[in-house]
């Protein structure tokens, strides 16, 4: 049986920036244009916190009844490495959807934005197959391209939304860094598993790329990340303030030039998803705190 400690490893924390980030520049969004309200913003992370903690469960249960993760470096996978039995942890993946859901239809109701129930559901779907079911998208390459329109897109343009009740350019444009960072800390990952994942017949985009190739995607999705920001700058000049988090990137750069493999690689997956909180609190002060 699973210790509390391998429960909480198993949940993988290290990816949480990825539900934080979202939520903290879609908020800065909001109160760019004087619509900001934090009782919101607190459940908006509760329902992007909730589904991340749903999906690496979701992850470790899928992953590891396929075999998949039989032979893999980085955090514990409870399923894979025998820690928990497969129904446990499938059990702990459906709670967290149901967390998420439950917070999300508090959202919905307060901030009376109704189109979010059916975008919630295709989350909680999204979130489920992307190793589950009989055709898992992230086993075809597609992780990446989910990540970055679910924990991109939706999450920043949902917060502010559900806050504003309307979207802005400068909104958007921090969407589309924040999914470029969160896609980036997948790309990590798995550029990481590429040697098991090619035998355990799992293509994912990494794998499908090449670890040269990998390693350029991942350069250039931070860089687009900081061009957006420079974008921002037409409507919220205190948007180049994400800029400072530059310093972030490289660290996980030089890493990934230098050619490491395997465990080496698993600094570059936590630096990542700091590069992405520190660059999502920076945009988000800059835009709220930019005079309108």
């Amino acid at each position: 049986m699973a210790t509390l400690a391998q429960w909480v490893a198993g949940a993988r924390p290290r990816t949480l920036p990825a539900a934080v980030s979202p939520v903290l520049v879609g908020t800065g969004a909001a109160y760019a244009v004087g619509r900001g309200d934090a009782g919101l913003a607190v459940l908006a992370l509760a329902v992007a916190l909730s589904l991340q903690v749903a999906v690496n469960y979701a992850n470790d249960y899928s992953d590891g009844v396929r075999g998949t993760d039989a032979e893999r470096v980085g955090p514990v996978r409870l399923v894979g490495q025998g820690l928990a039995v497969p129904g446990e942890v499938k059990l702990a993946a459906y709670l967290g959807f149901f967390l998420a859901a439950l917070f999300g239809l508090a959202l919905v109701a307060l901030s009376q934005v109704w189109i979010f129930i059916p975008i919630g559901i295709a989350c909680i779907i999204a979130a489920w197959r992307y190793t589950g079911g009989d055709h898992p998208y992230g086993y075809r390459g597609l992780g990446e391209v989910m990540v970055f329109v679910f924990f991109g897109l939706v999450a920043t343009l949902g917060t502010q939304v559900t806050q504003a009740g309307g979207l802005t350019w400068a909104g958007l444009l921090g969407a589309i860094g924040i999914g470029c960072l969160a896609s980036a800390i997948l790309v990590a990952n798995n550029l990481r598993d590429i040697p098991s994942d090619t035998v355990a017949g799992k293509h994912t985009l990494a794998v499908r790329l090449g670890d040269a190739r990998t390693r350029r995607l991942w350069t250039g999705l931070v860089g687009v990340a900081f061009a957006v920001a420079v974008g921002c700058a037409f409507w919220r000049v205190g948007s180049l303030v994400a800029l400072l988090a530059v310093g972030l990137a490289v660290g996980p750069w030089r890493t990934l030039r230098s050619g490491a493999v395997g465990r080496a690689l698993v600094p570059v997956l936590v630096a990542t998803g700091r590069l992405q909180l520190g660059y999502a609190v920076l945009l988000a002060l800059g835009l709220a705190l930019t005079p309108r």
